[in-house]
């Protein structure tokens, strides 16, 4: 997630209190911690995410921990997950802790879900992490959530079935859809990737190494372009190659995704470094035969942000405290990093936002199945070509939603029209200002 330059506070927190409406008023609320760890009383806290190695996570911590208890509830990943959130903080039943991806953090913070962390861990988030990091969970003068990991885009393919087609590994977009041409023409039932609809966060990304900006501030105003040129030569892009049937459109983390990896009928897939943990348990069977590479490019070295997380304290909470000693155990203690990576049934492979916690995590990491390729050396390199400049929308998750939907129905290029229609409307509908 490490941008180089130009970051999300210079682009938004200048204008967020004016931007964001309501984080000066609506979000402050709430966050009175009334717990009692370090009086022998023990706290309990709520934990929801989908990430992997959460369960050994919390194990570890509860052996650890004699004043704090975590439990945790395993909720689904993308807008679903998100979903299940607001509405808990609607309903009053949210937990104390959630897994926040940073794209989501100004719409929970705007929308009054998420409590104010300066007090407790705005220490911790300026000294422990680069200040490109800082500027994704820091503006409006507050800290809302704590980062975890960076997911720079990467590449993983099949070396065994590269070799057999006789394709090179592609470091353009151009080379990619050769490879794609040269695999179909040799057998027509394999296909170099598949590109899923319903992954509109893949989508964001794509469109980020391109040099796309979604949304952006304009003194107190937003100004969204999830249709701009860049995202148009995107979506243009996989339109033909699906159009043309040079690549499958499974869709993501399906069984029949899966199945086409493991029956060799995909060959390579578009990924980020947490997506090594995962390959790991949904397939097995193909340890040593997979390798990673930097994510094809337009010309110029570039990548996006294929997700990252941070982890927040939700609305209605009343142990923030004991909440943030969670969280900064998560994300910057050297036994909550290893005991992610620790879980045999659902191992992490996520790169920590922490530079102190890479070395931590480079070590504890299986390199076996990559065939001791070196994931996060590789991940390190690459979180240092996010291309600047990438500001999330105040109404991100309708807008994902918005492109899923129509995707689905349609192409990748009608789904960034809807979804430019959808935060149009959506920043207005919110009391927002929208940029003329």
């Amino acid at each position: 997630m490490t941008r180089t330059s130009r970051s999300f506070r210079s682009t938004a927190t200048l204008a967020a209190v004016a931007a964001f409406g309501l984080l000066a008023t609506a979000c402050g609320g709430d966050g009175d911690s009334t717990d009692t760890a370090g009086e022998g009383k023990p706290v309990t806290l709520t934990y929801w995410t989908w990430t992997l190695g959460a369960e050994s996570t919390v194990e570890a911590f509860n052996r650890t921990h004699q004043d704090i208890k975590v439990e945790l509830t395993e909720i689904p990943s993308g807008t679903e997950g998100y979903s299940k959130l607001a509405n808990a903080v609607k309903a009053g039943n949210a937990p104390d802790v959630a897994t926040i991806e940073y794209q989501m953090v100004p719409e929970f913070a705007s929308q009054g879900n998420l409590i104010d962390l300066s007090e407790y861990a705005g220490e911790t988030v300026k000294t422990k992490f680069p200040q490109s990091i800082q500027d994704l969970v820091t503006f409006g003068g507050k800290t809302w959530t704590v980062p975890y990991d960076a997911a720079p885009q990467l590449y993983y393919y099949r070396t065994d079935l590269f070799k057999k087609f006789g394709i090179e590994v592609p470091t353009t977009w151009d080379e990619f859809k050769a490879a794609a041409e040269k695999v179909k023409k040799q057998d027509k039932s394999v296909r170099l990737a598949s590109m899923p609809k319903n992954d509109p966060a893949l989508l964001a990304a794509l469109s980020w190494q391109a040099g796309a900006k979604w949304f952006s501030v304009e003194g107190d105003a937003w100004k969204p372009a999830v249709d701009d040129a860049a995202t148009n030569k995107v979506t243009s892009y996989w339109d033909g190659l699906i159009e043309d049937d040079l690549v499958q459109s499974y869709t993501g983390y399906s069984p029949e995704e899966t199945k086409a990896r493991t029956s060799g009928r995909t060959l390579s897939f578009l990924g980020a470094t947490w997506s090594a943990g995962g390959m790991k348990t949904a397939m097995p069977d193909l340890a040593g035969k997979w390798a990673v590479a930097p994510m094809p490019h337009w010309g110029t070295a570039a990548s996006g942000n294929y997700g990252g997380t941070s982890y927040g304290v939700l609305k209605g909470s009343d142990q923030a405290e004991a909440a943030a000693e969670f969280i900064t155990w998560l994300t910057t203690n050297k036994a909550g990093v290893e005991s992610r990576l620790a879980d045999l049934e659902s191992p992490s492979s996520a790169l920590p936002a922490n530079p102190e916690m890479r070395e931590v995590a480079a070590a504890k990491f299986d390199t076996a199945y990559l065939n001791g390729q070196d994931l996060y050396a590789l991940a390190s390199e690459q979180a240092e070509t996010i291309v600047p400049g990438w500001t999330w929308g105040p109404n991100q998750m309708d807008v994902y939603t918005a492109v899923q939907d129509r995707t689905a129905k349609s192409d990748f290029t009608s789904g960034v029209e809807a979804g430019q229609q959808k935060a149009e409307s959506g920043i207005t509908e919110r009391g927002l200002k929208l940029a003329k």
